[in-house]
């Protein structure tokens, strides 16, 4: 099997970063193939990035494709353009958020998201209303940390974001916590760790479910609205 996970942005680092989450956990006989897209915004921080990144992302996919990927992962946790991804690609393709959140329903009655930053807040909680699970979902909290932050030595981000945690477990009393964005792919065991309450990472549940789909024959329909983009 032949999986792909493209990051949405153009930072290598975290690219690196998201392949070794993804390969950590793949099993034996799955490869594991890593794309950047270059071109697009360093960070994706809001709809304005999500925008300007959506054609270097389906640039990854279609490329993904010809190659013959029997899955893509689209390692971002906005889940951005993913309704096109899917139109472009045959096998499944996955967004980290739906993956993460429908993971965390699957082990908990209740879960909260830690993401970066406040202006991510409202796009992930419009997500999880989407994915129909906003009545598990106790609340969607910043770490107010950058996204590349998360790839600065001494940026003090891992500690915000344990901290965070700490306060949704307090204050939500939520059962599980589901880790709101790609580049915290790295913190999730020791996250757990730390914290005592199952941490969910997109990356490693998305390439999981990958995996899942893929084994049992299951392909993108092509009947209605992730049919083929009409050719004009």
């Amino acid at each position: 099997m032949k999986l792909v996970v493209i990051n949405p942005n153009s930072t290598q680092t975290m690219t690196d970063k998201i392949i070794a989450s993804a390969r950590a956990v793949a099993s034996q006989g799955v490869d594991v193939q890593g794309r950047t897209a270059h071109g697009a915004p360093a960070s994706i921080e809001g709809h304005y990035d999500e925008v300007m990144s959506a054609a270097h992302l389906l640039r990854e996919v279609q490329q993904a494709q010809a190659e013959g990927a029997d899955a893509i992962v689209v390692a971002c946790f906005d889940d951005p353009a993913i309704g096109a991804c899917r139109e472009v690609a045959t096998g499944p393709v996955l967004g980290i958020c739906e993956a993460g959140v429908k993971a965390a329903s699957m082990i908990a009655t209740s879960f909260s998201i830690v993401t970066t930053l406040p202006r991510s807040v409202p796009v992930i909680e419009e997500l999880v209303r989407k994915y129909g699970l906003d009545h598990q979902c106790r609340r969607v909290r910043s770490a107010a940390i950058p996204v590349l932050a998360l790839e600065e030595p001494g940026s003090n981000a891992r500690q915000l974001v344990r901290a965070e945690i700490l306060r949704a477990i307090e204050e939500d009393r939520c059962e599980a916590v589901v880790l709101g964005c790609a580049g915290m792919s790295d913190l999730t065991e020791w996250l757990s760790e730390e914290t005592g309450i199952p941490v969910i990472d997109g990356v490693t549940v998305a390439t999981k479910f990958a995996e899942a789909l893929v084994g049992a024959g299951l392909k993108t329909s092509k009947i209605g609205a992730y049919a083929q983009p009409i050719q004009k």
